[in-house]
């Protein structure tokens, strides 16, 4: 009678397990060169150069944004740049060019560059753990 609650528990590991996180690679080399120079004339003169954060805008590296993205998606963080960036303009860059700028972010916050470029599909991308330190699987 407990069987058919034993497999969905173990079906809802394996997918958990399945789900991939920032430290597997997510973005390519390429798409992180694409997305800086995308950066530099869409996002720097408020989040600045070094994604430092300005007066109003919040920092894309170091210790607070990690901390306050992690334990979430890159769907959720993708989102968010989506639908209120650049400041003034939400929603006027294509989603390819939103995700070519994450992996730039991804790349400056030091988390590795993979194969496969990352996706520009939110539901895919809610597939990504957001975390700030690497954890063993």
């Amino acid at each position: 009678m407990n069987r058919p609650v034993l497999l969905g528990a173990a079906a809802i590991a394996a997918f958990c397990q399945a789900q991939s996180s920032v430290w597997d690679g997510v973005y390519t080399e390429d798409q992180s060169r694409r997305g800086q120079a995308l950066y530099a004339k869409e996002c720097a003169a408020c989040h600045g150069s070094e994604l430092s954060g300005g007066e109003e805008a919040p920092p894309l590296s170091g210790g607070a944004f990690l901390s306050n993205w992690s334990g979430l998606t890159l769907g959720e963080l993708f989102e968010r740049i989506r639908v209120s960036m650049p400041e003034g303009r939400a929603g006027s860059l294509s989603r390819q060019q939103n995700a070519d700028i994450l992996a730039y972010i991804l790349n400056f916050n030091q988390f590795p560059a993979g194969k496969a470029e990352l996706q520009k599909d939110t539901e895919l991308l809610k597939q990504i753990r957001f975390e700030a330190q690497k954890t063993d699987k």
